[in-house]
């Protein structure tokens, strides 16, 4: 068990605002996991993985373990779909291009999403028309207070939009360790979501296969999302808003350009970066932070912002958009 003290954190988390660890270690087995949370004991303790989805807003004072579990694996088959286990430390988008390689189709959609597997499923995290729970099988947790490891169906998960009982009733419980993905033998492709025909247009792709909706994909967020290594983010800060067809009626009688998707005979869910770039915000900067000129959805550390300036920056986007159009915007970003 290797331990630092004071450790800086700013490498280790994609918005890279300056912050510090009181202590800091990696596991990269079981059994390293459980000898430092049986170390942690009563202090706060953080599981950091990709460091893609979080925001902090001050130094950590406690335990951050960073997840290094490694390993993909073919468990099982049968006539329709391939079961494959991969570490909760492996690199989200490797796994996927590791998939689309093996021809285990279904996660394609997924391309160059930032963050490891193991936190995939703690958010549903989705793009293009495809969640994790239209893929997800089963996944193996440890159990911090009972120490002992425990396994979660489809159905215990209880995933929901960017939701699962590890955000919720679960949340701080449990550290997630693998996550075993149900992908298909027949490939079904889903590009009627976004903008994935036109670019498959653009890039002059005539024939589908999960590789060339990949390249899609990969195409569309490169060209519109900064690269969190170049400029700091952490992706979409906000969920998109799911509101009533009545509500979604009453803003297009006057907004014209509004579209959205429907969840139901009774909701539809809408575009968090329309809302956000008719109150005037893309491309907005206040000393250090900004919101993309490219995506509204995506706020930016050009330099050498604080978390603070980060979360009193959006919450200015949130009042905005909640007077203008009577919603309240919700971050996807964990603030800590």
């Amino acid at each position: 068990m290797q331990l630092k003290q004071n450790f800086s954190l700013q490498p280790y988390h994609t918005f890279r605002t300056a912050v510090f660890a009181k202590e800091f270690a990696t596991f990269s087995s079981l059994e390293q996991l459980a000898e430092l949370l049986d170390y942690a004991k009563q202090q706060p303790t953080l599981i950091l993985g990709g460091g893609s989805n979080i925001l902090f807003t001050k130094n950590f004072d406690g335990l951050v373990l960073k997840n290094e579990l490694k390993g993909i694996t073919l468990i099982k088959e049968d006539a329709d779909y391939y079961y494959v286990k991969a570490a909760a430390g492996e690199v989200w988008h490797q796994f996927v291009l590791y998939c689309i390689e093996k021809q285990y189709n279904g996660i394609e959609n997924l391309s160059l999403i930032p963050g490891l597997v193991g936190a995939c499923p703690m958010q549903n995290i989705g793009a293009y028309g495809v969640e994790i729970k239209d893929i997800f099988y089963a996944l193996s947790a440890y159990h911090i207070k009972e120490k002992k490891m425990v396994n979660f169906t489809l159905q215990d998960c209880a995933f929901g939009y960017r939701e699962s009982v590890f955000k919720g009733k679960y949340k701080n419980q449990f550290v997630i360790t693998d996550v075993t993905f149900r992908l298909s033998k027949q490939p079904t492709f889903n590009i009627s979501y976004g903008a994935i025909e036109q670019a498959l247009q653009s890039m002059q792709i005539t024939t589908l296969s999960a590789k060339a909706i990949s390249d899609a994909v990969i195409h569309i967020r490169s060209s519109k999302l900064p690269n969190p290594h170049e400029l700091p983010n952490a992706g979409s800060f906000f969920k998109n808003p799911v509101i009533s067809i009545t509500q979604f009626e009453e803003i297009k009688k006057e907004h014209t350009s509004l579209t959205g998707y429907q969840e139901n005979n009774e909701l539809i869910k809408i575009s968090a970066a329309w809302l956000i770039e008719k109150c005037g915000w893309k491309g907005c900067r206040k000393n250090d932070v900004g919101c993309h000129t490219k995506q509204a959805l995506v706020l930016v550390n050009y330099g050498n912002a604080t978390g603070t300036e980060i979360v009193d920056f959006s919450e200015g986007i949130i009042n905005d958009v909640k007077n203008k159009f009577n919603i309240t915007l919700q971050r996807e970003v964990n603030i800590i």
